[in-house]
């Protein structure tokens, strides 16, 4: 029986190994030359590094104004942040106004006619204990009198018939009371004594009685600006005429 020869092997070929690292280094191209290559489409230039700036450490007073010039320029914001938010508050203040009521603010004590019938029906005061003011009448005769000596801001209350004078002596500040015979204010505390319309009549009061400004609104409401206290008239003021009518509720040489 013949016996086949082995299958002879294929002629070696060429190796499809790669080089040792040691043939790379011998024929690599450096890449600090200007080599272009692509990248995604785009062409990448290596910049040879003789021609980067060396590095240098920033100038410590540049930094320093730098940094002024931030804190400057945030301080400024802030302030013109400021200034805005003012300027809005101050335009919804004039878009709703003030609308305050009780004492400190504006007041109403009733209708026009409705409050000159209270006055005459207490004798001639009528009290408001959340105005902490008493409303008389004031003469209309008096009123040109008037113009010359009070405040332009009562006025309007003056030329409507009316007149609101604050509650508290301006001596030491007790509560003063009407009398009603001798048609005064007269203070139990020190013996101050008061017209009607609240001008100096005798004691050791420095003036007469500081008053509110007081206005009548369009639909006739009487409304009394607590929240503006206007000073009594000096002594000597007599725009009235009026003189006591009876006798004085308090014990001359009260003290």
């Amino acid at each position: 029986m013949a016996i086949s020869a082995p299958p002879s092997s294929p002629p070696p070929g060429p190796s499809t190994n790669p080089k040792p690292h040691s043939d790379w280094t011998n024929h690599r191209v450096p890449l600090k030359a200007a080599v272009t290559t692509s990248l995604r489409g785009r062409d990448v230039k290596f910049a040879d590094e003789r021609a980067l700036a060396p590095w240098s450490a920033p100038d410590p007073e540049a930094l320093g104004t730098s940094r002024r010039q931030f804190l400057n320029r945030a301080t400024v914001s802030l302030m013109g942040a400021g200034i805005g938010a003012f300027g809005a508050a101050s335009f919804v203040g004039f878009l709703w106004p003030n609308v305050t009521s009780g004492f400190g603010g504006r007041v109403p004590v009733g209708r026009l006619d409705d409050v000159i019938s209270t006055i005459r029906a207490g004798g001639g005061f009528f009290y408001s204990s959340e105005a902490k003011a008493w409303i008389t009448e004031y003469p209309s005769a008096a009123a040109a009198a008037a113009a010359e000596v009070y405040d332009t801001a009562l006025m309007p209350g003056i030329a409507a018939g009316l007149i609101a004078s604050y509650q508290k002596c301006p001596h030491l500040g007790c509560r003063v009371p009407e009398c009603q015979s001798s048609q005064w204010f007269e203070c139990p505390c020190h013996g101050s004594r008061y017209s009607r319309v609240g001008e100096f009549k005798g004691g050791p009061a420095p003036r007469g009685l500081d008053h509110f400004p007081l206005d009548v609104s369009p639909t006739g409401d009487v409304i009394i600006d607590t929240g503006n206290l206007i000073v009594g008239a000096p002594r000597g003021t007599n725009t009235t005429g009026q003189e006591a009518e009876g006798p004085s509720c308090i014990a001359d040489g009260s003290h």
